[in-house]
């Protein structure tokens, strides 16, 4: 049976015990914990955790809090001869000093510089800083002739430090004058069990948390991962995939299988009647049309993001874009190929013609500008590359495009997140494109 973790994602303790975790194929039940909300002063929370923190276990009736003791907890009751936390006594020494360190050390260091600013809206207290830096000096130390933090296999203590260490970087504090902290972290970052998932994930909650302050302070939080409704192969999704990998917005994926009519069952037929994908529900807000819910994402969520600016001539050009994406490129791509592959009809020449013409403006919009709005990446950029990479993938050719040509490479190489958000769900297009082929030939 699942241990229950009480959690809250962007926590670097609570990342910590998701790493523990991982490392020892325990599976977990995730309790979502909004701190903001209150919820860990409920008196159902406060009878399991007096103290009312996160991270806490509950496991099989036994309740344990504070990240590291639950680590140690982990290994000795189901880690066996685990070398993450090993038995023999000096060694195990080595990983609680370590520990300690983290706990008693590092990570208040940081917590003592940076939380000031970013909730009580203070000046960044140099002297606070110099004893961050002095915390990251003995690490740098800790580290040196050693391949790993208490030695030369993967710890309790890794787990634990790399949490603090990645939290850290995350908000843009430099590690990067303490070479042996650096090779540590990417070798951590690579050997660590399902890195991505128990501590990348929950980084970039923590990165959305910092980049999005409002005047006064006041905290912009994404407290939920926003449902969203989707299909790996539509390019107005991985459209949505590319802007919540720009913005570090976190999704909570829920594929809807269009071949078996999940998009006209009455539940989602209630949330969306036009029963498209792609559709979010964010905190009870229901929103479809993938345009739509990429202004959204950045106005909610994107602060002065330079994906959509609050300049009205900047937003105006994008906004021009946008529709010429929707109205004409996807509109004329959809009029060419779909009749092909959906009815079995014989390609339509002046279809194709038009097309062209689509591309060639593209082309156009492109001779004097970095990208497609101007010398930023903007939701413009993200939207015509989901439709772009589309048409390529079907063997339409856009050799003869030598800026789109130019600009498609740019996108691929800094876009964030691009081969996930997008690649991955390209080449589930063109097998999905393949199967229907195929059927019709037959």
């Amino acid at each position: 049976m699942a241990i229950d973790l009480y959690y809250t994602p962007g926590s670097a303790p609570c990342r910590a015990v998701l790493l523990f975790a991982a490392a020892l194929n325990i599976n977990v039940n995730h309790n979502l914990v909004d701190l903001r909300a209150g919820e860990q002063l409920k008196p159902d929370f406060l009878k399991l955790n007096p103290q009312h923190t996160v991270p806490t276990i509950v496991d099989d009736g036994f309740s344990l809090w504070e990240s590291r003791a639950i680590g140690r907890y982990l290994v000795n009751q189901y880690g066996g001869d685990s070398e993450l936390y090993p038995k023999d006594p000096k060694a195990r020494a080595v990983v609680d000093q370590r520990l300690d360190f983290d706990l008693g050390s590092l990570y208040p260091k940081f917590a003592q510089y940076f939380y000031p600013q970013i909730f009580g809206g203070q000046p960044a207290n140099e002297e606070h800083l110099k004893q961050l830096k002095g915390s990251l000096d003995f690490l740098n130390t800790f580290l040196e002739g050693s391949k790993y933090a208490a030695g030369e296999g993967l710890t309790l203590a890794d787990l634990s430090l790399v949490a603090t260490v990645s939290t850290i970087d995350t908000a843009g504090i430099s590690i990067a004058e303490y070479p042996n902290v650096v090779r540590w972290y990417e070798l951590v970052k690579k050997t660590a069990p399902n890195y991505e998932e128990a501590n990348g994930k929950g980084l970039k909650m923590f990165k959305l948390m910092i980049d999005n302050l409002k005047p006064k302070t006041e905290l912009l939080l994404v407290t939920m991962p926003i449902d969203f409704y989707h299909s790996k192969a539509s390019a107005p999704c991985r459209f949505v995939e590319l802007v919540a990998a720009a913005l570090h917005v976190p999704l909570n994926r829920k594929q809807v299988d269009l071949m078996a009519g999940e998009h006209m069952r009455p539940e989602y037929i209630k949330m969306n009647p036009q029963h498209n994908i792609p559709t979010i529900v964010d905190d009870g807000f229901v929103l479809w049309e993938s345009r739509a819910i990429g202004r959204y994402l950045v106005n909610k969520y994107g602060g002065d993001s330079s994906l959509y600016p609050k300049d009205p001539q900047a937003r105006a050009v994008i906004d021009q874009r946008l529709d010429f994406d929707i109205g004409t490129l996807y509109a004329r791509f959809y009029q060419y190929f779909y009749p092909q592959v959906l009815e079995g009809k014989s390609a339509d020449e002046g279809a194709l013609k038009k097309l062209h013409e689509a591309f060639a403006m593209l082309n156009t919009f492109l001779e004097k500008n970095k990208y497609v709005a101007g010398e930023e990446l903007t939701l413009a950029d993200l939207s015509v590359v989901a439709n772009v990479s589309t048409i390529d993938s079907v063997g339409i050719s856009i050799a003869e495009y030598p800026n789109i040509l130019r600009w498609f490479d740019l996108v691929k190489n800094t876009a964030p997140d691009y081969e996930e958000a997008n690649g991955k769900g390209v080449q589930e297009y063109k097998e999905v494109i393949g199967k229907l082929r195929s059927l019709n030939s037959n």
